[in-house]
């Protein structure tokens, strides 16, 4: 199995609310390690529920290469997504509805396909992809080449080793749904799913390809 590249750190501001973001930020640095400078900005008040003025939760500046937004107030997502608009940084915020400010906002965090403009941040994390191992039919070694930054990924992978590789597929999404912090009890119209659920097909369709490009160099 191939090294991972070696890349430059990437700075990143992650934004959240009452621990919202804390097994994300600790999937980045352990599944990250020396690829990002996180700046973590935490806000833990009583919020009303609606925020007409968010200058007193949010900095007047920015300074990253990326913004992650795992807040859970509409107004703060909403005025931070203005605020990397305003200084052209992109911004990630998984599962939100941010109309107009181009901010980034796939299903989970695990729904985030490959683009340009998200450095290492992008490459290690999102939509998942594997590089498998096979061995008299069963699963001998995976790889996490890019997964989710929860963390699920790589816990679901190790659960892999020595199952049967016809299996694979299935048992990933399964466990993967396990490990996932994603709110189970939300719904997306558009994906018909929950998020939980989406993050367990995303993973199966990672894993099935990667078993499909093995099989096909064994056969």
């Amino acid at each position: 199995m191939k090294d991972d590249k070696k890349m430059s750190s990437q700075r990143i501001m992650v934004f959240q609310q009452n621990g919202s973001g804390e097994k994300k930020i600790k999937g980045l640095r352990q599944y990250g390690k020396d690829l990002f400078e996180l700046e973590v900005i935490n806000i833990d008040e009583v919020l009303p529920l609606v925020i007409d003025d968010t200058s007193a939760y949010l900095p007047e500046e920015l300074s990253c290469d990326l913004v992650l937004d795992f807040l859970r107030h509409n107004d703060l997502s909403t005025d931070l997504a203005d605020l990397c608009f305003k200084n052209d940084i992109p911004i990630v915020a998984s599962g939100k509805k941010i109309v107009g400010k181009k901010a980034i906002t796939p299903p989970t965090c695990c729904g985030l396909s490959r683009q340009d403009g998200l450095g290492n941040y992008g490459d290690k994390f999102g939509a998942p992809e594997f590089e498998v191992e096979i061995e008299d039919g069963k699963i001998s070694a995976v790889k996490v080449l890019r997964g989710a930054p929860c963390g699920a990924s790589w816990e679901a992978a190790q659960r892999l080793i020595g199952h049967p590789a016809d299996d694979a597929v299935r048992k990933i999404g399964l466990e993967t749904q396990f490990y996932c912090y994603a709110d189970p009890s939300g719904w997306d119209p558009i994906y018909g799913k929950s998020p939980v659920h989406f993050a367990g097909k995303i993973h199966s369709k990672g894993l099935q390809k990667a078993i499909e490009k093995m099989l096909s160099i064994i056969e």
